[in-house]
């Protein structure tokens, strides 16, 4: 978890190593249990490498946002209306 103060954002990350890819279910999951934070949640999926996320493409949420540690300055975003950013 990261918590951006100016943004009022709580940036919720899983590395797929441990619990595979914020999927659908882990989403709604994890909103629930955050729902009394106040913050905007941005949830993001962490790998390894590109090869590990294609395992997994079909099993990504929507509205949610993909990291590549072989990749660090890039985000790869899951459909939406805005990149980067909680959805209410």
């Amino acid at each position: 978890m990261i918590h951006l103060k100016t943004k009022n954002w709580l940036v919720l990350i899983e590395a797929v190593t441990s619990h595979g890819p914020i999927g659908l279910k882990r989403h709604n999951e994890l909103k629930d249990l955050f729902r009394m934070a106040r913050l905007g949640l941005v949830f993001v999926t962490a790998f390894l490498t590109r090869r590990a996320m294609t395992k997994y493409l079909a099993d990504i949420a929507w509205e949610t946002e993909v990291w590549i540690a072989e990749t660090p300055s890039h985000v790869i975003h899951f459909n939406g209306e805005r990149f980067l950013g909680p959805y209410e």
